[in-house]
């Protein structure tokens, strides 16, 4: 074997090594990857929040004041207050005077005692009864409404 072709062996498995180990360190289940965000995270930067689309605003931007809303499959039970209600319905108007409502979507946006907004999908029936400024026991699933607890009443989705 040439010195030559020696020195090229070694490059290239060098290359070879350097490769291997970039794509262990930073695949997407990779402890370095998570210890590195995690110190990221934590060292203070500046970076605005991750911002979260979904529901009614979905084609609209979020302010970036918003965090983002954490689900898991377990119910989650807060203390909140309902600070805003919207909706999405199609109206559709036939020529026989006939009126259906197509694709509704309601959504309840509550403030957490540490001052979290928590955007809570519900039925239409929810949607009508839940007071303004009513403090109460919120319990949601995945940003779906389960129950909404309140002096003098209970609301389920």
């Amino acid at each position: 074997m040439t010195p030559q072709l020696k020195n090229l062996l070694i490059i290239l498995g060098a290359i070879a090594i350097v490769l291997i180990l970039v794509i262990l360190m930073f695949s997407g289940n990779s402890r370095f990857r998570k210890l590195m965000s995690a110190f990221l995270e934590d060292g203070g930067s500046q970076r605005q929040p991750a911002r979260a689309h979904s529901g009614a605003q979905r084609y609209a931007q979020q302010p970036a004041d918003e965090e983002v809303q954490k689900s898991t499959s377990e119910p989650i039970v807060v203390m909140a207050t309902l600070i805003r209600k919207s909706d999405d319905r199609l109206r559709i108007i036939e020529s026989t005077g006939q009126e259906r409502i197509v694709d509704p979507y309601y959504e309840l946006i509550f403030v957490t005692r540490k001052g979290r907004k928590l955007k809570i999908e519900c039925s239409a029936q929810a949607y009508d009864r839940i007071p303004f400024n009513q403090q109460g026991s919120l319990t949601y699933k995945r940003n779906t409404l389960v129950k909404f607890k309140f002096y003098g009443d209970m609301i389920y989705n």
